[in-house]
């Protein structure tokens, strides 16, 4: 049952949907006329991302599995030759999983990178790993040796460099983004040489590749630090919702917590009132750990709670009810840490052809993080949207990304909405993104930007103040502009 409890509120998917018009806000949104269902593009040239919202016309698409030496630094330079010839745009993806077209460049080369390859080094608990290979990768191949990510997203299907470029965070505490666990990197740059970047070598190119969204080059491989698996046992931790951002700091001050996690209740009768808080701590018994598990039957009657929510306040009440009462009593047993982890967005997803799950992400100090419920119950309710789950995470400082998320210690607040795919919701989700990213700026926290790019651009030059110094980096770096995509057309282009 401890996976019934968590399973509940990870990562849900998109439906990709075609029939495209020009939306209001920029991007290509989907029509929907109440009774005809939009069948879904089947051109070529075009290409998509898990939100079914960001449709994007491409000169070509091209997989690369090349293991990470000389053929494949010479298939993305020939890529990059070619673009820049023809005044063509890059970039570099895994599995697209970005809302607002950060993975996909505009009439460009879209390159998807596949390939498990990893040579582990428990003795210095780092790997050298393809840019390339997926997280469930890792886990297959660390946890026989008793190893596991030292910080990744709470799924396994994302490439492991788009985690570096996005600095995605997960849920081991007192740790920061996963950028803080890269030792080095190799990576192509725009004028297609071969380079070694670090916190000492080159580290101004490693900075701005850390949460870079792929604008400064190809990454090849990665040296990464790595973490000993354990099996691990959670406390459960009701309480006021407004309390959770004081006490979840106190909590992780003990030494013992290697994993924890929140979450607020959202029924619209008792929106953000009760929080739960999940702490992992290393059992005493440490020997013969289990082989990382993946979904299984609780995972399926999870994602059947989890879309029942739609539109239905009783069963958000019961998930609740789940989470608080049922799971801690029945299913609160030790698990690994690998375990935890090892779930695929696929999980949950959504599977109705007119709706997909968007994500948002906010970012708020744990002294502020009272005022946070208090703007979230302000704004929230009143959209059109479903709202399904929030997770709260713990990321320590970030002091190393040029457009850092976690100047300070923040909690981690992701946000998941069911929205219909027309017009008129994309419009209200802008609406509401933009009242509570001002909300958010007002007490010092900030927005993450791989999610739909409805932010102002005020509002993304406010949460990121060294915008304009990364762009103009950038524009060194890449005079010709070759690696490309929506996140700097949108924000970054006019700086």
């Amino acid at each position: 049952m401890k996976k019934f409890s968590r399973r509940a509120a990870l990562f849900g998917g998109g439906a990709v949907i075609g029939g495209w018009v020009s939306g209001q806000f920029g991007a290509s949104i989907p029509v929907l006329d109440g009774t005809r269902r939009i069948k879904p593009s089947s051109a070529p040239n075009l290409l998509n991302d898990i939100s079914g919202l960001s449709e994007t016309p491409i000169f070509r698409h091209l997989v690369l599995t090349q293991n990470p030496d000389e053929t494949l630094v010479a298939a993305i330079r020939g890529e990059i030759a070619e673009a820049r010839a023809e005044n063509r745009p890059v970039n570099v993806s895994a599995a697209r999983h970005s809302m607002g077209g950060q993975s996909i460049p505009r009439n460009g080369h879209a390159l998807t990178f596949q390939n498990s390859w990893l040579e582990p080094d428990t003795a210095n608990e780092t790997m050298q790993i393809h840019a390339g290979a997926r997280w469930s990768d890792v886990i297959n191949q660390l946890d026989p040796l008793g190893y596991g990510p030292r910080v990744m997203q709470s799924n396994n299907d994302f490439g492991v460099a788009a985690t570096f470029c996005v600095n995605a965070h997960g849920w081991p505490v007192r740790q920061g983004p996963m950028g803080s666990t890269v030792r080095s990197c190799q990576i192509v740059v725009p004028d297609g040489d071969l380079v070694t970047c670090s916190r000492t070598e080159n580290s101004d190119l490693f900075r701005m590749t850390m949460g870079g969204y792929g604008l400064t080059g190809a990454i090849v491989s990665m040296e990464i630090n790595v973490a000993q698996n354990a099996r691990l046992e959670p406390a459960y931790d009701e309480m006021p919702a407004k309390e959770f951002g004081l006490r979840f700091a106190d909590a992780l001050k003990d030494d013992r917590v290697n994993m924890a996690y929140g979450r607020l209740n959202v029924d619209r009768n008792t929106f953000f009132d009760q929080a739960l808080m999940i702490t992992y701590r290393p059992s005493e018994d440490q020997s013969e750990l289990p082989a990382a598990a993946g979904s299984g039957a609780m995972s399926k009657i999870a994602r059947y709670i989890y879309r029942a929510q739609l539109g239905n306040e009783k069963t958000k009440r019961l998930r609740w009810w789940t989470e608080t009462e049922l799971g801690p009593a029945v299913g609160g047993g030790p698990t690994t840490r690998n375990s935890l982890i090892n779930e695929p967005v696929a999980t949950l997803d959504d599977r109705n052809p007119n709706r997909t799950d968007i994500l948002h992400e906010y970012f708020v100090s744990p002294d502020r993080f009272a005022e946070f419920i208090d703007l979230c119950k302000l704004v929230i309710p009143g959209s059109f949207q479903e709202f399904l789950n929030i997770t709260l995470r713990f990321v320590d400082t970030d002091p190393d990304s040029w457009l850092a998320y976690a100047p300070e210690p923040r909690i981690a607040a992701v946000m998941s909405f069911s929205q219909e795919l027309t017009i008129r919701a994309d419009a209200d989700m802008a609406r509401m993104t933009q009242e509570l990213i001002d909300g958010v700026i007002a007490i010092g926290g900030t927005y993450y930007l791989p999610y739909r790019p409805h932010a102002r651009q005020d509002q993304f030059t406010r949460a990121y103040p060294r915008a304009a110094e990364f762009a103009a980096a950038k524009r060194a770096l890449d005079p010709q502009l070759v690696f490309q995509n929506n996140l700097w057309a949108t924000y970054l282009e006019t700086l």
